[in-house]
Order: structure tokens, then C-alpha cells, then sequence
């Protein structure tokens, strides 16, 4: 069987960055791209931060065109999830179901995911005016009125990001009390541009072709009524796509991958980049500086094992 010098979980911009970082560097990767392949720029239609696009680029676009540089180099793409590891021999094993695969060296860049609230029309909408990423399609909100669904710290910051262009940002809780720590909760309360719907859910978006409102149910009375607005944000958290690796690496209490030393986990010659890891920027630009960094660190590595 084949051992690869290096693989690469996932096919966002931390692992297709990882991927071309490591084929250059002549280590000829393997990439287990999954089934989804390209991460969660492939649910985004307009991407307008990313360096070096002054007019944007769409989502899958810009993947597709990651996806060509590293293949370009040399790495070879599995698109299939993969779905049992075993970190405790030398080589690694991994398997896409019953097909096995080793490597001298991994890196995990297999993301996180938005939490999304599983309406009947949330999908269908997602890009159209639902999103999971303030600072990702805030801009296209100037002037419009959005609806932001959550009570934490992540739902407060976003609620203040999206007062930059919205005019009126109502942020819907189920209780009627935030769970946000005291400092993001004074400042949103204060924000002139902020307003509360307290002790109710979304039971559904509404529009067609986009976003014109949400249903809203009173969890205390019972009562339904439609709220207008032209955007709906999701800030309920993310889940690290980590569930594959419990118990062969270490991962914190909310299942994030535990790095030390810039990318390197709890298991020599494993290492971990963008948003698996990451529970603060989660921006592509950093996921894909993380990805340059485990695929140098896992180059060094081998090298320090007797090379590649």
C-alpha cells in the first residue's frame, strides 16, 4: 500500500491551501476532500473580503479555482468523507468507508459548521438573505431591516457589526434575559439600532425570491404573527466538524481541535488548521494562513524524522 508523506482532511480554504503549500514542497499530498467538497465558501454566493478580488468572487468560484492551483502542483483529490482514523500506529490510517488509506504525516482541516435552526424555507433562502456570517454579508444589508437569532456573545457582536449597514437590526431570544457576558449585552442594549424580541422563536422565513420576513411564535402565549425584515442571521454558534477524531486527539469542551505550538495537536505528525481549530476569526483569509502554516510545520517535521 502507499504511504503518503502527507494527508489532508477537508477542502476548504485551510486544507486546499495546506494542499498546494505541500505539493510545492515536493510532498505530493493526498487530499480527502469529502463529499462537500470546498467548505462553507461553497454556501456563499458573494465573497467580496478575500484578497486580491477588488470586485468579489462567488463562493464556489473562488474554490474551484483553489482546487485547480493544488492539483496544479501535484495533489491528489479523493472526494469522500472520511469516516474512521487510527492516529495511535505509524503510518496513520484513515478510511472513506471501507477504502484505507496511510500517510507519514496528517492535517485536519475538516471546518465547522454553522448551527442553523432547520426551518422549512431556511435553506432554500441561505445566500439569499439568510446567512451565519455578519462579517461576511453584512455589507449587502445597508439600509435594510434584519433579524439576528441568538442570545450569546456571538449574537450580541454580530447584532453591533450589522448596525454598521443595516437600519434596524431586531434580535429575537428565546427567554427574556441574554446569556451574552455583561459587556456585549450593555453594549448592544444601548445601541439605538438594536431592538429586542424577547421570549419568542422563528418558526419560519418568508419570501420568495429573498428574504421578506419571518414567522415569529410567542413561546409564552402561543401567538404567531410575521415580522418584516429583508435579512435573517443565524448566531447560534458553530460545531466543529471534530466528530471522527474523539478519542484519538484531544479536543476542548465544545469540540474544537487543540493546537499547540501554532498547529500541531495532541499527537505527533498530526497537525490542525482553520475553523477545526479556530473558535475566533473563522474568516477564510485565516483559515487559509493556518493551512500554509500546518503544511510547513508538517514539511519540517518529516524532515526531522529521517525527510520525506
Amino acid at each position: 500500500m502507499t504511504v503518503h508523506d502527507v494527508a489532508i482532511i477537508g477542502s476548504g480554504p485551510a486544507g486546499l491551501t495546506a494542499a498546494i503549500y505541500a505539493a510545492r514542497a515536493n510532498l505530493q499530498p493526498l487530499l480527502l476532500g469529502g463529499i462537500e467538497f470546498g467548505g462553507q465558501l461553497m454556501i456563499t454566493t458573494d465573497v467580496e473580503n478575500y484578497p486580491g478580488f477588488p470586485e468579489g468572487i462567488l463562493g464556489p468560484q473562488l474554490m474551484d479555482l483553489w482546487r485547480k492551483q493544488a492539483e496544479r502542483f501535484g495533489t491528489r483529490v479523493v472526494e469522500k468523507n472520511v469516516t474512521k482514523v487510527d492516529f495511535k500506529t505509524h503510518p496513520f490510517k484513515l478510511w472513506c468507508d471501507e477504502e484505507q488509506f496511510q500517510a507519514r504525516s496528517v492535517i485536519v482541516a475538516t471546518g465547522a459548521s454553522a448551527k442553523w435552526l432547520g426551518l422549512p424555507n431556511e435553506t432554500r433562502l441561505r445566500g439569499h438573505g439568510v446567512s451565519a456570517c455578519a462579517t461576511c454579508d453584512g455589507f449587502f444589508f445597508k439600509e435594510k431591516e434584519v433579524v439576528v437569532v441568538g442570545g450569546g456573545d456571538t449574537a450580541m457582536e454580530e447584532a453591533n457589526f450589522l448596525t454598521r449597514f443595516a437600519s434596524r437590526v431586531t434580535v429575537v431570544h428565546r427567554r427574556d434575559t441574554l446569556r451574552a457576558s455583561k459587556i456585549m449585552q450593555e453594549r448592544a442594549l444601548k445601541n439605538p439600532k438594536i431592538q429586542f424580541v424577547w421570549d419568542s422563536e422563528v418558526v419560519d422565513v418568508l419570501g420568495q425570491k429573498g428574504v421578506e420576513g419571518v414567522a415569529l411564535r410567542n413561546l409564552k402565549t402561543g401567538a404567531t404573527r410575521t415580522f418584516p425584515c429583508q435579512g435573517f442571521f443565524l448566531a447560534i454558534g458553530h460545531k466543529p466538524n471534530t466528530d471522527v477524531f474523539r478519542g484519538q486527539l484531544d479536543l476542548d469542551d465544545k469540540g474544537y481541535m487543540v493546537v499547540r505550538n501554532h498547529t500541531r495537536t495532541s499527537v505527533e505528525g498530526v497537525f490542525a488548521a482553520g475553523d477545526v481549530s479556530d473558535t475566533r476569526y473563522r474568516q477564510a483569509v485565516t483559515a487559509a494562513g493556518a493551512g500554509c502554516m500546518a503544511a510547513m510545520d508538517a514539511e519540517k517535521w518529516l524532515e526531522e524524522k529521517g525527510g520525506h
